[in-house]
């Protein structure tokens, strides 16, 4: 039975964030169960990301990057709290930006494998924290560098993608994602800093942790969720990319964390 079925309510809608070279492809499967199970979705390509045309070295700042989703929440409907945004991994930075800006539109926050910092990296901590530390797999990075010699976009290579990134994921989806990720901004996404606001506690959050992960790895998540506690933790028998290893489960914790805040 679907929810529209059950109760004369609107039905959440869900806002999903992708992480760094990703876009609103990452979310398919995810798209494609919650839709047919009658929620409402919209999937955001940030600035560089999926099929924006951004290029990321034209991306200088984390505001330019988030615009696409600043600009999305900027059009709902005013001291509503309409969306359950979803965030994976430095799409948590992008949640937590809008969390301080539109804290009365949003029902939910939810961390999936993501960088989870409540000012963003402002502390050499933070970037310990949220920072990936992919050293142990050697040079895996494409990057470019600008014109003072400093990194400005940067992308895993091919060969080193599916060990690290869909290490517990279906060949067709690595290979998918072998075709579709870009490079990403990392400089912009790395000045991500934001303002000390109150209103950000008036948004609830939520934690989903991948304990395989190679990316943003266990003690990392468990450090970001010390230092800003979520009001509920879930965990994930899942790599860094659950939304293809484990969809039917992060489709089942999503729904919960939906119904923790009433929304069902």
């Amino acid at each position: 039975m679907r929810i529209t079925d059950m109760t004369s309510k609107q039905p959440p809608h869900f806002v999903f964030v992708h992480g760094i070279g990703g876009g609103a492809w990452c979310w398919y499967k995810l798209r494609c169960l919650m839709e047919n199970s009658g929620y409402k979705v919209t999937c955001i390509d940030l600035a560089s990301g999926g099929i924006d045309r951004s290029d990321a070295s034209s991306v200088v700042s984390f505001d330019d990057y988030n615009k696409p989703l600043t600009d999305f929440l900027s059009a709902l409907p005013e001291n509503q709290k309409v969306v359950i945004l979803v965030g994976h991994s430095a799409g948590g930075l992008s949640v937590t930006q809008v969390s301080h800006q539109f804290a009365k539109k949003i029902e939910l926050a939810v961390y999936v494998a993501a960088t989870m910092l409540r000012l963003g990296f402002m502390t050499d901590q933070d970037r310990e924290d949220g920072v990936p530390d992919l050293s142990d797999f050697g040079d895996v990075h494409e990057v470019e560098f600008g014109s003072d010699q400093l990194p400005i976009s940067a992308v895993i290579k091919k060969e080193f993608q599916r060990k690290i990134i869909y290490n517990m994921s279906p060949l067709e989806d690595s290979t998918l994602a072998a075709m579709l990720l870009r490079p990403g901004p990392i400089r912009a996404i790395l000045s991500a800093q934001f303002s000390t606001t109150s209103d950000i506690d008036n948004v609830p959050h939520i934690y989903i942790k991948t304990i395989h992960d190679n990316v943003v790895k266990p003690p990392q998540q468990e450090a970001m969720i010390r230092r800003w506690p979520p009001s509920d933790v879930y965990v994930l028998e899942s790599d860094h990319s659950p939304f293809f290893s484990t969809p039917f489960l992060l489709f089942g914790l999503l729904v919960k964390a939906a119904a923790s805040v009433g929304c069902n």
